[in-house]
């Protein structure tokens, strides 16, 4: 993979983001930290993305924050995924997976279209 940044497609980051919660309470440092590390580097949230994310999940319902300590003793705000946040992981994970799947297939193809066939 190339050192160049990696455009998130609509949705990702939202599905990222519960995907990291799915391990428990997290502040948003924390997730940014797991989904750098994960994807050994290629994606990585800035803040400016990470936190309107956040804060539009908490609207939909889908995380639930509360103030606590991290573990450098600042106050943080930890987000802990909701029974609607865990119902929308699951149907995200299963649509990204089929999107996957079948981007796979085009990227991999060998059986070239029938109009470069006929040449």
């Amino acid at each position: 993979m190339s050192n160049a940044a990696i455009e998130l497609r609509k949705g990702a980051l939202d599905v990222m983001i519960l995907k990291a919660l799915s391990w428990g309470p997290a502040h948003g440092y924390g997730i940014s930290r797991w989904i750098r590390e994960t994807t050994d580097g290629a994606l990585n949230v800035e803040e400016g993305a990470l936190y309107p994310a956040l804060h539009r999940m908490e609207l939909k319902g889908w995380v639930d924050p509360t103030w606590g300590l991290s573990d450098n003793a600042r106050r943080a705000k930890y987000y802990r995924m909701t029974a609607e946040g865990r119902r929308r992981l699951r149907g995200e994970a299963s649509s990204w997976t089929q999107f996957a799947v079948a981007m796979a297939k085009v990227l991999n193809g060998t059986n070239p279209p029938e109009w470069a066939r006929q040449t």
